[in-house]
């Protein structure tokens, strides 16, 4: 499930951040000069790093095409999930403080970027105070579901919200919300909602039996999406 470089009107209409590149009036020629806001990178191949923990931080990412995961590394070497990002969301928001990246980036799939530069972007929002809220909501959803990842809820309820919530960001994206390819890998899927990989393998079988999902190599379906949503409504948005 990715987005062809050339589909730039139709990624930007479904970008998380463009209403930062209306404002700042991209694509209009008169405005060249504050193209400078943002640059295009990639494509980065699967298992690429885009930045690492410890980085500086100068810049956040709308993914362009592919799928990125977010994890942290413990003093064992032992990897934490964080999150997994689609084509039009951003990357790096939670590394405004201290100014370093906490997490590194990893392409799953080949992936591209639009790279803001955070100064200039800070410098923007202070300017155009729509431009400061925007950045607010999409920090306060990015905690909202760590948060909720971290309570007392069961595989079942966990699972369900992770695959009703990937479903709906496809869609609000412009994709199939009720079919779409898992990028990501079992274990990294266990590692994200803090379960074991053998937990996540039976939960999806059991999904699979009830007629919940339906698995085809890498693809899901999920056949009773109302039916998994009020599974997992404890762990999900209204």
């Amino acid at each position: 499930m990715s987005l062809a470089a050339g589909d730039a009107p139709d990624f930007c209409r479904t970008c998380a951040l463009s209403s930062v590149c209306a404002m700042v009036g991209y694509g209009k020629p008169e405005l060249s000069p504050l193209h400078g806001l943002m640059e295009h990178l990639g494509p980065y191949r699967a298992g690429e790093t885009v930045f690492r923990q410890g980085d500086p931080f100068e810049a956040v990412f709308a993914v362009r095409a592919g799928t990125v995961k977010i994890r942290q590394q413990d003093h064992h070497s032992r990897e934490h999930v964080l999150g997994f990002f689609l084509p039009g969301e951003v990357i790096g928001l939670d590394a405004i403080y201290p100014d370093r990246f906490p997490c590194d980036a990893v392409a799953l799939e080949d992936a591209q970027f639009c790279r803001f530069s955070f100064p200039a972007m800070s410098a923007l929002a202070t300017r155009k105070p729509a431009v400061q809220q925007h950045l607010f909501r999409l920090i306060s959803r990015q905690l909202g579901m760590a948060r909720l990842l971290g309570g007392d809820h069961s595989a079942d309820e966990r699972m369900a919200a992770f695959l009703v919530d990937l479903g709906e960001r496809y869609a609000a994206r412009g994709f199939p919300g009720t079919h779409f390819q898992l990028s990501m890998s079992r274990s990294d899927i266990a590692s994200h909602l803090n379960l074991a990989a053998e937990t996540v393998s039976r939960t999806l079988s059991r999904f699979r039996a009830k007629g919940l999902v339906a698995i085809e190599r890498r693809v899901l379906h999920l056949r009773e999406p109302l039916q998994l949503r009020e599974l997992g409504q404890n762990l999900l948005a209204a």
